[in-house]
């Protein structure tokens, strides 16, 4: 079939919107009509070469949308769904391949074919996606959302409820996931303890509220934009720091009283890791998600790792299984306490570059780009 997608041509292109043909669904596949997709720096991280991944190639992996058919004997992998249907609202996040030992403990973020699946987008029998009688790099995240219509797989959809805003709810597949899932799944702080965030964005910003829901009660933000800080305030953080100060670490250990329970770092700047890490008491751990350019080191002294019994871990996806946590945060969505309306602003996808500008300056926290405005090609 003809769609429109926003392809990534290469480093310094601008995205180019175009048709494209899109095959059908195959065994454990759907089709669907996408309605929003958020842009995640992971997106950018490809575009820009920092993740080499061969171009030209169709990016999105927060997509959010509406199954219209399904391929060969589709089933679902969320316990308590049957199947999946065309008319089903879902919401797409991460692939796995279910068969790892990682997959089968149930830490799908850890899937031995990770990067396969979700970077390089391969996808068995090739690319769903082509051009002009060539093929087009697709598949990415088991998706490729920044188009009209996408191929995804039953392992990597999530069926929601029919009256949810699928453009305030597309980023649960990514960014929002990662950072409540990186403070409710690994960090666990207990209610009454501090935990400082170092880049809030999107995912900061999740990770802040997720702090807020299960009960910190010194949740410092840091960062080099006034507004974000501005807005982090706004959605639970008791005290805001500028990452441009000389020493931030001082500032959250003095603010702590010894030092911060945990940390996390959202920015993958080896400076932020090094305060990350220092900020923290004894036994204090310390979360990285972030996904800086190949060959980037951290450095940790010696003394405050071992001194201080202090842990560091790299989280995926906020350790998340999708099938489960997406409802979780749905739940809070429902409740009102993850405010999505916050941080999230809108672009149709003919507006795709600007959304990005916007995102790289810091002039927005969350762009999500909407479909509802165009049909197939």
């Amino acid at each position: 079939m003809k769609i429109i997608a926003a392809i990534a041509n290469g480093p310094r292109d601008p995205f180019e919107i175009a048709p494209c043909e899109l095959s059908a669904p195959r065994g454990g596949e759907v089709l669907v009509r996408v309605h929003a997709c958020g842009i995640c720096h992971t997106d950018l991280a490809v575009k820009y070469g920092h993740i080499p991944v061969q171009m030209p190639k169709v990016l999105g992996h927060e997509g959010a949308g509406v199954i219209e058919q399904v391929g060969p004997g589709v089933t679902s992998f969320r316990p308590g769904v049957t199947s999946f249907r065309p008319g089903d609202h879902v919401l797409m996040s991460f692939g796995s391949c279910g068969e790892c030992s990682n997959c089968s403990d149930g830490a799908l973020g850890y899937c031995d074919h990770f990067r396969t699946i979700n970077l390089f987008g391969n996808r068995s029998g090739g690319s769903a996606l082509s051009r002009g009688g060539s093929d087009l790099g697709g598949h990415f995240f088991a998706q490729s959302a920044f188009a009209s219509h996408a191929i995804a797989t039953t392992r990597n959809i999530v069926k929601v409820d029919a009256d949810l805003p699928l453009d305030l709810v597309a980023p649960l597949g990514c960014g929002i996931q990662t950072g409540m899932g990186s403070v409710m799944n690994v960090l666990r702080p207990r209610a009454g303890t501090s935990i400082a965030v170092f880049g809030v964005g999107a995912v900061g910003l999740s990770a802040i509220i997720a702090a807020r829901i299960v009960g910190c009660s010194t949740i410092i933000a840091v960062d080099v934009v006034p507004e974000r800080l501005r807005v982090a305030r706004e959605l639970g953080a008791t005290h805001a720091i500028s990452g441009r100060a000389e020493n931030s670490a001082a500032e959250i250990t003095e603010l702590t009283q010894g030092g911060a329970h945990v940390s996390l770092d959202t920015t993958g700047v080896p400076a932020a890791v090094a305060s990350s890490v220092n900020c923290l008491r004894a036994r204090g751990v310390s979360a990285q998600v972030a996904a800086p350019p190949r060959g980037t080191m951290y450095a940790a002294e010696a003394s405050v790792v071992v001194g201080r019994g202090i842990s560091i871990r790299g989280v995926v996806e906020g350790d998340a299984n999708p099938q489960l946590f997406i409802p979780r945060m749905i739940g809070f969505f429902r409740e009102g306490r993850l405010p999505l309306d916050k941080f999230v602003k809108t672009y149709p996808l003919a507006r795709i570059n600007e959304a990005v500008d916007d995102l790289d300056s810091g002039r927005v926290v969350k762009p999500v780009l909407t479909m509802v405005e165009i049909g197939s090609a």
